[in-house]
């Protein structure tokens, strides 16, 4: 079957000819919910756990942390808003590196990785992650538990007002990864297998901000 063939029968079905311009794009439509920051917090949590997900609130994200690592080999990402809460400083906490080889080898054997999030999405659970040099991509996808420190002035309705806010994630990041619930795939006989193709436990902490 020939390329112009191909070409051909889809013009037909849009009633199209060869010659005809092709028409501007629709307008963009978004559409931002008006939700009470306490309703973003409650649906977010509620829509994590729905994924087998863990969520809640803490006023102490340290403490939490501590006993949830203990006995565990962590990672924590550069992000400054863990290190405000004092949680890279956490014993037996990595943290600080910057060298591609080094970090790559820590998140490869590190039981948890830690790190915070540029945004969450209340609508469907999902954390919004920049690659940068405070927030590498690795620490949220090699370790097998992944625990993201988020606060709660940066969690959205949805999509829509993430790209109203961020219409051209290019601009600010060479990869922006949408994190929702634990790793999971079902390519093999439709069996539900998680921790595949990244973490298979998440665990979120909002934060007072």
């Amino acid at each position: 079957m020939s390329r112009d063939y191909i070409l051909h029968r889809v013009r037909t079905a849009l009633g199209r000819s060869p010659s005809q311009p092709i028409p501007d794009p629709p307008p963009a439509r978004i559409r931002i919910p008006e939700v009470s920051l306490d309703a973003r917090v409650a649906s977010l949590i509620a829509q994590v756990e729905a994924l087998a997900g863990v969520a809640f609130e803490t006023s102490d994200p340290r403490a939490s942390i501590a006993s949830a690592i203990a006995g565990k080999t962590v990672i924590a990402s550069n992000s400054p808003y863990l290190a405000a809460w004092g949680i890279a400083s956490l014993p037996g906490i990595q943290s600080g590196i910057t060298g591609r080889e080094q970090l790559r080898d820590a998140c490869a054997t590190a039981d948890i990785g830690i790190t915070s999030a540029d945004y969450a999405l209340a609508d469907t659970g999902t954390l919004v992650m920049l690659s940068s040099p405070a927030e590498a991509r690795m620490v949220s996808l090699l370790p097998p538990e992944h625990i993201a420190v988020v606060p709660r002035d940066r969690i959205l309705t949805g999509l829509d007002e993430l790209f109203s806010i961020l219409p051209n994630p290019a601009a600010q990041s060479s990869s922006m990864v949408l994190i929702t619930g634990p790793s999971r795939t079902a390519d093999i006989e439709q069996i539900l297998v998680r921790g595949v193709h990244g973490p298979g436990r998440i665990t979120i902490l909002v934060t007072p901000g």
